[in-house]
């Protein structure tokens, strides 16, 4: 690919810290995804990943995908509008922090808001495991309004590198 990309790392250590998105919909709802199922992540990874050069797992084996989302750390959510699915993220629980490893929504569920409850529903489900932070890194090759919707859901830059692709 050979192209410059701007790399962020947020965080946010407290509750107190957030804001929330105040996205309000009764035909919206966010859930663990019990039991696991990787054909799921696999479909999310693929599918919302092809726009913004998600590529490491894509060469994933079906055994490397089912090891994956069965590890006690990895939870899965996924975002519904009524039954279809819109959008999902994964937290990894590690010993004093959570990471939002993955986060994003379908292209025909992308500019309604539905990312700022997203990215709300992941800080909250992560806080829940009473971390000392809660941590995320996006590129310029996200979605175009990633970082604004990290830095205003009330996370923090704590480092920035440049990286050749």
């Amino acid at each position: 690919m050979n192209k410059k990309v701007e790399r962020n790392y947020l965080e946010i250590s407290s509750l107190e810290d957030f804001k929330d998105s105040f996205y309000n919909s009764d035909k919206h709802s966010v859930q663990l995804v019990d039991p696991v199922d990787f054909q799921l992540n696999k479909f999310f990874y693929k599918n919302v990943g092809k726009n913004h050069h998600w590529v490491d797992r894509l060469v994933w084996t079906e055994k490397q995908w089912i090891e994956y989302v069965s590890d006690k750390k990895v939870k899965t959510y996924v975002l519904k509008f009524k039954e279809d699915l819109a959008g999902y993220f994964e937290l990894i629980l590690n010993l004093n922090e959570v990471e939002i490893a993955y986060l994003g929504l379908l292209e025909e569920y992308q500019n309604q808001k539905l990312g700022s409850y997203l990215l709300s529903s992941a800080i909250k489900n992560s806080f829940l495991n009473k971390p000392k932070r809660v941590w995320v890194h996006t590129c310029s090759l996200d979605h175009h309004n990633a970082l604004k919707n990290y830095i205003a859901r009330g996370m923090k830059i704590f480092k920035t590198e440049t990286v050749l692709l």
